[in-house]
């Protein structure tokens, strides 16, 4: 399968995200925050100092655009394939 320049782009995007961390932040009074992500089958919990929360946040948008890209890439690959279809199996119709 070739890809086609949006698939192409999409990669590319992708792979120029330097920070990711699953989960939210959730600000827990007025000096902390906690990290709450899903691992291992069980929801964890990290503190994460006000300081720092600039950073998870990002890292956290990080993840979240990688996960829309990585479905926006998903759905190209989907027409493609299905575009690919169309033509073999007409093509084939035409043979008979």
């Amino acid at each position: 399968m070739k890809q086609t320049k949006k698939m192409q782009i999409i990669l590319e995007r992708m792979a120029r995200i330097e920070k990711m961390e699953r989960g939210k932040l959730c600000q827990m009074g007025t000096g902390h925050f906690n990290h709450q992500t899903w691992q291992d089958g069980g929801n964890k919990v990290r503190y994460v100092p006000a300081d720092q929360a600039a950073f998870v946040k990002k890292a956290i948008d990080g993840y979240t655009l990688f996960t829309k890209l990585a479905e926006q890439y998903a759905d190209e690959v989907v027409k493609q394939t299905r575009r690919e279809q169309k033509k073999e199996f007409s093509a084939s119709k035409k043979k008979k």
